[in-house]
């Protein structure tokens, strides 16, 4: 029986309709998203409203009763010695036992309705949470088969001869795409975006705090709020720094690695960074210079954001068949056997250093600091 001939053109018109379709589903999950995200927002902002609230209620309320408890002590003794008081001191006792009882029933209503609210709230905020995760979870998916649709079917002709070993090998280098790109996109979210949503909530507070408080109250905020855009620029600079270093493909490895750290000494304050290069520097291949960066930058931000340390030292030494790098800190260090297994950090730069046919030394303990060492030969 003769083999049907593949339409090419056929499936690759069905192809970009299916890309397509993809694309605005993507786009509408994504208005959705973030439409849940501003929701977000409000509620959390409703939610602290409702905690003001219901703290003042509750004094409120404790204050009621104790005057509730003086009321009806008043008023026993007014009906004990009725014959000594005035038909006014007796009418005013009465009323004002009866107003403070109505007093505290509103109040006790209200404590209600707003303990009501706040688990309401609280209900939603975790629904909406959920809502997201599963969206951007929904987003990754989409992109996963959207990129194997418009790259690894492109030529569909010549793919289908090796569509399975294709499928698996695209899949897998695909799938590691979007877990990266959606830890950097949750990065940014918790991160940067997260800070300047709450920079535009404060900037709202400010001028209300003038109003209300006056210019003394005003400025604290002002400060508050100039901490806050501060660490969001950090954080911003961070992620730049995790995608990649601009200045390593024009400066090399040396110069890059001192701005680094020296901007890394400039935002941990109370944390003194030593660097030195020993020996004739020289420029490496693209992807040894990179994994290099990567490897001091992990160490690096273990030891600041781990081992609370006082103190970093970073050497690089060139030889001349290899480059050797020690990362020493004086922070507190840790459990080898508790930690290594464990750490997707140590996992990552051992991958690295095993991909470069090196070698990764780690030496640290409880109370005594951390040493890494790597002994990456070089290629000519």
């Amino acid at each position: 029986m003769a083999r049907k001939k593949v339409d090419i053109n056929s499936l690759d018109h069905i192809f970009s309709r299916m890309v397509e379709t993809l694309d605005h589903s993507k786009n509408d999950i994504f208005i959705i998203s973030e439409q849940n995200r501003q929701s977000l927002l409000q509620m959390q902002q409703e939610l602290e409203d409702v905690h003001s609230k219901l703290a003042e209620v509750l004094i409120n309320g404790d204050l009621l009763e104790e005057e509730t408890r003086l009321s009806r002590k008043r008023l026993g003794d007014v009906s004990k010695h009725f014959n000594t008081f005035s038909e006014q001191q007796v009418r005013e006792a009465y009323e004002h036992a009866n107003d403070l009882q109505i007093k505290l029933s509103i109040n006790r209503t209200e404590d209600r309705q707003l303990l009501e609210r706040k688990v309401d709230l609280e209900r939603r905020l975790k629904d909406i949470n959920d809502a997201i995760l599963h969206a951007d979870q929904l987003v990754t998916q989409a992109n996963v088969v959207t990129n194997y649709l418009t790259s690894d079917l492109k030529n569909v002709g010549q793919a289908l001869e090796t569509a399975k070993l294709k499928q698996d090998f695209s899949l897998k280098i695909i799938e590691a795409q979007e877990e990266e790109r959606k830890r950097l996109s949750r990065e940014i979210h918790d991160g940067p975006a997260q800070m300047m949503a709450n920079v535009l909530v404060r900037s709202d507070l400010i001028e209300r705090t003038y109003r209300e408080k006056g210019v003394d109250q005003a400025l604290v905020e002002i400060t508050s709020l100039k901490l806050m855009v501060r660490t969001a620029l950090t954080e911003v600079r961070r992620i730049i720094y995790d995608l990649r270093p601009m200045a390593l493909d024009d400066l090399g490895l040396v110069p890059t690695l001192k701005k680094y750290l020296m901007t890394i000494e400039e935002y941990n304050i109370g944390c003194q960074i030593h660097f030195r290069s020993y020996g004739e520097e020289r420029r490496l291949l693209s992807n040894f210079e990179v994994a290099i960066f990567r490897l001091i930058q992990e160490s690096v931000t273990n030891a600041t954001k781990h081992g609370k340390c006082q103190s970093i030292w970073v050497e690089v030494k060139w030889c001349t068949s290899m480059v050797t790098i020690t990362v020493k800190d004086d922070g507190v260090g840790f459990d080898q056997q508790l930690v290594r297994e464990s750490s997707f950090g140590l996992l990552g730069m051992q991958e690295r250093v095993d991909l470069l046919e090196g070698e990764m030394i780690v030496q640290s303990s409880l109370g005594n600091g951390t040493v890494m060492s790597f002994l990456i030969p070089l290629i000519d």
